[in-house]
């Protein structure tokens, strides 16, 4: 088990970027995949990228091919990060993290370990 504490996030305009950062206890951090979802008011919760422990990555289909999003991660900080650039309102949502045992899916339900999340509002 793996506890994790999601941060970075806040209230940004349309356009901006920001960096939110997930940070992991355990001493087997590095053995876990770590992936990004977020959920918005009244919809459901959605798959954002995922690393794994050799930080192979993968990223919602959906926003691939904007390339908006980078997920990374620091082994030796026990920390993820999710840059955000070219923030709009439909980004607006609360950011979770979540971990399993090396390989990463994009399913919600096969993570057991998940942060409180941090909320991240795009607004003019």
């Amino acid at each position: 088990q793996v506890q994790l504490i999601e941060s970075g996030g806040g209230l940004v305009q349309p356009g901006d970027s920001l960096r939110l950062s997930c940070a992991a206890s355990g001493r087997t951090f590095s053995t876990y995949a770590i992936a990004w979802f977020r959920q918005a008011p009244g919809k459901e919760r959605e798959f954002v990228a995922a690393i794994n422990w050799a930080a192979s990555v993968t990223y919602n289909p959906k926003d691939s091919e904007q390339g908006r999003f980078t997920i990374s991660r620091d082994n030796a900080k026990n920390s993820v990060y999710l840059k955000m650039n070219s923030l709009t309102a439909e980004d607006t949502a609360v950011y979770y993290c979540a971990a399993r045992k090396y390989q990463p899916t994009m399913r919600g339900s096969d993570y057991p370990d998940w942060g409180r999340g941090t909320q991240v509002t795009v607004s003019s």
